[in-house]
């Protein structure tokens, strides 16, 4: 089971980094500081794009209109984090725990 938490965990954590990642690459397209015609620029941003999307819209479905500022992302971060955490307490860190 501790491997299972273990993957659990990772899987979390890498899928955290392509959120930031996709917000990042966001805010430097918002900003014009990366043209999207750049085909490696573009390339990367529908596969960002394509990752986070499906995972971040019923989000924005629930969400009000902030003018712009999309904040599902740290909403997402913060609910993976809770989930991962929830995991860790109810389930024990010792396989033996109940072997006694």
């Amino acid at each position: 089971m501790n491997s299972l938490i273990w993957l659990f965990d990772t899987v979390v954590q890498l899928f955290i980094y392509v959120l930031i990642a996709s917000a990042i690459l966001s805010w430097l397209v918002a900003f014009n500081v990366v043209n999207v015609r750049n085909p490696i620029v573009s390339q990367i941003g529908e596969v960002l794009y394509r990752i986070t999307e499906p995972v971040l819209r019923p989000i924005r479905n629930l969400l009000p209109n902030l003018g712009g500022v999309d904040i599902s992302p740290i909403i997402l971060i913060l609910l993976l984090l809770f989930v991962s955490r929830l995991l860790h307490e109810f389930v024990p860190a010792d396989p033996y725990v109940y072997a006694r």
